[in-house]
């Protein structure tokens, strides 16, 4: 089984494509150009790398959101148009969820955190049990940092924080966290495809994946501009 994994929800791009147990390859980079920009070159070049044929591709895995909304919006764009051409269906990857599996086998808890801004987070509680099973102990959510910091400290176990949110909040977390903690190297502290697509083959073997034609992002909250419209109608 083969699956393109692609991730541009945060501030990096990556594309990666895995095959049954083996990363094949991976392009992640997160320098300062726009998704637009970057996706779709780093596709063709790992292709080349890879002499990557993409008619043998059985699924395009997406880190389908929260996140960042254009990056998201790129991202599905690339992988729904990809998936109409090639009649693949997609998998809609939860971006926390690829995010904490970055850390497969950690101990305790881990928490990513995504700048979410006005104050909130993008934010989930995971952990691995000893045979490496993959558990939710709280599925993601946009929460203010002290909501998530609470839940934290009733779990009563050690937590790895990681994410983009990570220096935005680093200042707050000895005040607020009451457990052991520690953050995520620079190497597995974004967003990786590789994550994505190897989740994606797992939610893809139970089956749960869709027609590219139905994908959606899932944004998790309402933009700004979709929040200041309806504050301007009175309806906020």
């Amino acid at each position: 089984m083969k699956i393109l994994g692609i991730d541009g929800s945060g501030l990096v791009a990556s594309v990666a494509v895995v095959e049954d147990d083996n990363l094949i390859g991976e392009y992640t980079t997160g320098y300062k150009k726009t998704h637009s920009q970057t996706l779709l070159p780093m596709l063709d070049e790992l292709g080349k790398m890879i002499e990557l044929d993409l008619n043998t591709i059985d699924a395009i895995a997406v880190a389908a959101g929260p996140g960042s909304f254009t990056g998201l919006r790129i991202a599905s764009a690339t992988a729904k148009g990809l998936g109409l051409a090639l009649g693949c269906p997609i998998v809609s990857v939860p971006t926390v969820d690829a995010l904490a599996f970055n850390l497969w086998g950690q101990s305790g808890v881990i928490c990513p955190i995504m700048d979410a801004r006005r104050g909130q987070v993008y934010t989930g509680l995971y952990s691995f049990d000893q045979d490496g099973q993959f558990n939710t102990l709280h599925s993601q959510c946009a929460v203010d940092f002290h909501v998530i910091a609470e839940k934290i400290n009733e779990l009563q176990m050690p937590v790895t924080f990681i994410g983009d949110g990570v220096p935005v909040f680093k200042e707050e977390i000895p005040n607020l966290i009451k457990v052991p903690f520690r953050f995520a190297p620079a190497h597995l502290n974004r967003q990786h495809a590789a994550s994505v697509a190897t989740l994606g083959q797992i939610y893809y073997q139970n089956g749960e994946c869709e027609p590219a034609a139905d994908h959606r992002p899932d944004y998790l909250r309402l933009s700004q501009a979709e929040r200041e419209r309806m504050e301007k109608e009175g309806k906020a």
